[in-house]
């Protein structure tokens, strides 16, 4: 065994830029990045880091590790990260290794020889492993002169992504005293940080929080009721960022869903229309799960459909897309997903379709895991924190940035994500008093419906939409049957999950979800606290099946057609999504106007004279050709 070793200097300044340069192959840090490692490195110093996913956080770790004297361990609950990042710093030079369940017995030792023997200056263990009192112990006389800890979220019971395995970490890092101690984590809101500085006992420890703005990232939330909608509005999203199935521009997408289910039948859809995709989700074989991991890092994949089980490792730059089709269960796990677009820097799109449907289907699966009714409330409350970034009334960026505590980086309106793109159409929303009496005689709906059906029912209640349930129910005796006649059942539907996610109803987590009160809802109902809620906006009239949304019809729908394959065109020629060249309000303006020269295409929305220059003969010819 090796003998403890005496106190570590830290390195210099110079050491690290070498290192850097020598023994990793950069120029330069990202400005945080070399905040870190500072910090870090400056005597016996403990520091949590807060960087999204791909912002380059494990290098926080590998450096110093590189220059400090000893072994440093990095816990981390993720094996194939682990195998990818020993293999990357094997490249390097760097000698490193890991412990997982996934090795032989006759490995493990074999690697625990080496570590005891000095050989490796990385070693990545897997948080359960921690229980092994042997390893502590080898752990212990090695002296580690740095402990990180990757996921550190994970230590967090207000986090979405909490492990019991992680609670012992901080015994861990008192037993081991360690002189640096990292924790990185890429989703971490104000609360969560504080249980992890707790719970690990690094009191006063440098706090680096950066990296969250993607300004590059148009990020776009819509609720879409319709399985078929949803289908279409993502052959739609996909065509115009990798192109149309066959012949993709450039790039790939990946889709989420929510379940395993689910996650099959969009990949067989997608392969069906011709688009190279496979499915992924730990249901499936170890083997083919590496296979799809292997041939989407290769580009032999245009999309993976997946659940949340995907998307740990990989690191291509060149994704162009990512759609939930589903919602998620948090805001952390969701821009941890979408983060995966983009990374290149070059524009990329997330786009996350929600459903009334998914709001039962979440409390579902977040009750079927667990009888802890405090958890299950927990994670419920993180999932409303999602579906209020869905109904948000401002900028996608900031809300996020706000959630996450990061200050620094709000950019005051992005410009591009969908709310911001209604606001420069003059469509900001308020509440205005008509909202009010909306909500008002929505809760009274709910309300008389004491508990007893879904969503649905009381949408149809409200509308004075009678039928054999209602009557059986006697909701068409109650006052408030036909209190809201004359609005869609899919209008009041929406209206109601706004309320839900305000905190005003709530729904049970059973497979039929039924909607209650609250009690801030009967406050808001009785005129005791403020509406807070702005009604969904009036949809237009129902197209007839088949038809693209908000297409035109005739010769200006002919022309608008010929227009987005122009665009797909433009976007393929100058390797940028589709949505870069302009939007479908664009198109539909174009259409309608039918502009003959530059001049009048720069007074059509979303042009000007830079995307005129750069697009304007390609679209004009279109308008020629059809006039």
């Amino acid at each position: 065994m090796l003998e403890p070793s005496s106190v570590t200097d830290p390195a210099p300044s110079d050491a690290v830029q070498r290192a850097l340069e020598e023994r990793f192959g950069l120029e330069a840090f990202r400005p945080w990045q070399r905040e870190a490692i500072d910090a870090l490195l400056e005597g016996p110093k403990r520091v949590l880091v807060v960087a999204p996913t791909g912002g380059g956080k494990s290098l926080t770790y590998q450096l110093p590790a590189v220059v400090l004297e000893g072994t440093t361990v990095v816990v981390s609950p993720l094996i194939a990260l682990m195998e990818d990042q020993v293999r990357g710093l094997r490249e390097r030079g760097i000698e490193a290794t890991y412990l997982a369940s996934t090795l032989s017995r006759a490995e493990v030792s074999e690697r625990e020889r080496g570590i005891a023997q000095g050989r490796y200056q990385l070693v990545y263990v897997a948080p359960e492993r921690l229980g092994n009192r042997w390893l502590v112990e080898l752990l212990r006389k090695v002296a580690p002169p740095l402990i990180a800890i990757d996921e550190a979220h994970c230590i967090s019971q207000w986090g979405h992504d909490f492990r019991p395995d992680y609670l012992r970490l901080g015994e861990l890092v008192r037993e081991l005293d360690p002189r640096h101690v990292l924790a990185c984590t890429a989703t971490a809101t104000p609360l969560v940080r504080d249980e992890i500085l707790e719970r690990l006992d690094l009191g006063s420890a440098d706090v680096v929080l950066r990296g969250f703005a993607r300004p590059n990232l148009h990020l776009e939330a819509a609720p879409v009721d319709s399985k078929k909608a949803r289908m279409r509005a993502l052959h739609d999203a996909l065509a115009d960022a990798i192109g149309p199935p066959g012949e993709p521009t450039s790039g790939a997408a990946i889709v989420y869903t929510a379940t395993r289910k689910e996650t099959e039948k969009v990949a067989q859809t997608l392969a069906e229309r011709g688009y190279d995709c496979s499915a992924y989700h730990a249901g499936l074989p170890s083997e083919e799960r590496a296979e799809v991991n292997a041939r989407f890092g290769a580009g032999e994949l245009d999309v993976v459909a997946a659940t949340n089980a995907f998307g740990m490792g990989i690191d291509r730059p060149d994704i162009r897309l990512v759609v939930h089709v589903q919602a998620p269960g948090s805001i952390e796990a969701y821009y941890q997903e979408v983060g995966r677009a983009g990374r290149d820097g070059l524009p990329a799109k997330g786009l996350l379709m929600s459903a009334s449907r998914d709001l039962g289907l979440r409390r579902f699966l977040i009750e079927s895991g667990t009888s802890n009714t405090e958890h299950v409330e927990r994670q419920w409350s993180l999932f409303l924190d999602l579906m209020r970034y869905v109904e948000a009334g401002s900028c996608r960026h900031d809300f996020i940035l706000r959630y996450f505590g990061d200050e620094e980086e709000i950019l005051g309106g992005c410009g591009h994500c969908d709310v911001c793109a209604r606001m420069d159409e003059g469509d900001a929303p308020a509440v205005t008093p008509a909202d009010e009496e909306l909500v008002r005689k929505a809760l009274a709906g709910v309300a008389r419906t004491k508990g007893r059906v879904g969503m649905r029912s009381v949408a149809d209640m409200l509308a004075g939409r009678g039928g054999q349930k209602l009557s059986r129910w006697g909701f068409d005796r109650l006052s408030t049957y036909g209190l809201l006649e004359g609005e869609s059942s899919e209008w009041l539907v929406a209206l109601l999950r706004r309320l839900v996610t305000a905190g005003y109803a709530t729904i049970s987590g059973d497979r039929y979800p039924l909607v209650g009160m609250t009690r801030l809802g009967w406050e808001v109902m009785k005129g005791e606290k403020p509406v807070r809620v702005i009604a969904p906006s009036k949809t237009r009239p129902r197209r007839k099946k088949g038809s693209r949304p908000d297409r035109p019809a005739g010769a200006e729908g002919d022309l608008f057609d010929a227009l987005r394959e122009a665009r797909r065109a433009l976007a393929k020629e100058h390797g940028v999504p589709a949505y870069v060249v302009c939007s479908d309000r664009t198109l539909l303006e174009i259409a309608s106007v039918a502009p003959s020269d530059a001049a009048s295409l720069e007074d059509v929305y979303g042009m000007g004279p830079s995307k005129v220059a750069r697009f304007g003969d390609a679209l004009l010819a279109v308008v020629a050709r059809h006039s």
